[in-house]
């Protein structure tokens, strides 16, 4: 074979390779944008996000990635910038994570009550009585070993255990002197609201839940409610909220933003309405529907931020501190310039 044909042959053998190893298709298609929703499990037990989640992806394209757990660990995950958007319920510890600039246009869209359940031979005799006094009972008769009374905790941070927490401070007990390893009557599961509920079922003990789980699960528990319900002392907020992290693009924050909307849009507030209510006989979760004032929470308002305001402030502020230190050392060189001068 002559130089000239070995010499073309090698270059289409060359060429051939790196096409392949670069992996270039005629086709032109792309992967959809992925959006990493951290939820607390409460939402994600009652099947509410499953039921939503089709609907998010058509209307903007996407595919929607749900992890579940309590929303003390969803708010860990997203300071850690494994996930873009929260859905959560655990109030204080989102205001501070807003506060901190890891989070931004937080928006509540559903709300429900925790509640008391226990076995229907209720043992501590709490039934119709508020949250507080029926802890006491519980607390009194259980540190007494008095026979069937217990009380099972998801002990996991979520905000079904914060909410517990307050109920015992609120009570007048100190959660981490007198009611953690205060005797047999009183265990964690550190598991999801599901599992604890099921757990108390099997030691027929009492438990704090959201009123939703509860009836997601209802038809495999014989435990029933008890004490006051839809007590506004026990109202159970959901809130959106936007992630931010330095390694997301704008795109990526912008698709979260999109979440947020859509939870607060008015079709998404009907579905939420409607969940539940024709297998249950009423909705597992209210939808807002804008009386933001009621609940003490932003459920209005497009999500529009980019950067967290908290952040803005700091860098106009650090900006403008900048600023002004450089014109107050300006003088100070030309005073020592025209003092030269002079001389």
């Amino acid at each position: 074979m002559k130089p000239l044909g070995k010499m073309l042959i090698v270059c289409i053998l060359v060429t051939t390779m790196a096409v392949a190893a670069s992996g270039c298709t005629t086709s032109t298609t792309s992967a959809k944008p992925q959006l990493t929703l951290a939820t607390t499990t409460s939402l994600y037990d009652t099947g509410l996000l499953d039921y939503l989640k089709p609907y998010f992806e058509q209307q903007y394209n996407c595919t929607l990635l749900i992890t579940s757990q309590g929303s003390g660990a969803a708010l860990q995950v997203a300071s850690r910038g494994d996930c873009g958007v929260l859905a959560v319920h655990s109030p204080a510890a989102e205001k501070a994570f807003v506060a901190n600039g890891t989070g931004m246009n937080r928006r509540c869209f559903a709300y429900n009550y925790f509640v008391i359940v226990g076995p229907p031979s209720d043992p501590a005799a709490i039934n119709g009585t508020g949250a507080v006094a029926a802890f006491q009972k519980i607390y009194q008769l259980g540190t007494n070993n008095t026979t069937g009374v217990a009380f099972v905790s998801r002990g996991d941070q979520s905000g079904t255990h914060v909410k517990e927490q307050g109920i015992w401070a609120s009570a007048g007990y100190n959660y981490t002197t007198q009611i953690e390893g205060s005797g047999a009557w009183y265990s964690e599961t550190g598991q999801g609201m599901g599992a604890t509920l099921q757990v108390a079922n099997q030691k027929q003990a009492y438990t704090l839940t959201d009123l939703g789980t509860y009836l997601a699960y209802k038809g495999n528990l014989t435990l029933v409610p008890l004490g006051v319900t839809n007590d506004s002392a026990m109202l159970n907020v959901y809130s959106a909220i936007t992630v931010y992290n330095t390694k997301f693009t704008t795109d990526e924050i912008q698709l979260a933003n999109n979440f947020v909307n859509f939870m607060i849009s008015n079709s998404t507030q009907q579905l939420i309405g409607a969940y539940g209510v024709q297998q249950y006989g009423q909705p597992l979760f209210y939808p807002m529907n804008g009386n933001c004032s009621k609940f003490n929470c932003t459920c209005t308002g497009l999500a529009t931020d980019l950067v967290p305001p908290t952040l803005m402030t700091a860098t106009s502020t650090a900006t403008a501190n900048a600023t002004m230190t450089g014109m107050a050392a300006t003088p100070a060189v030309v005073s020592a310039t025209t003092t030269k001068a002079a001389t």
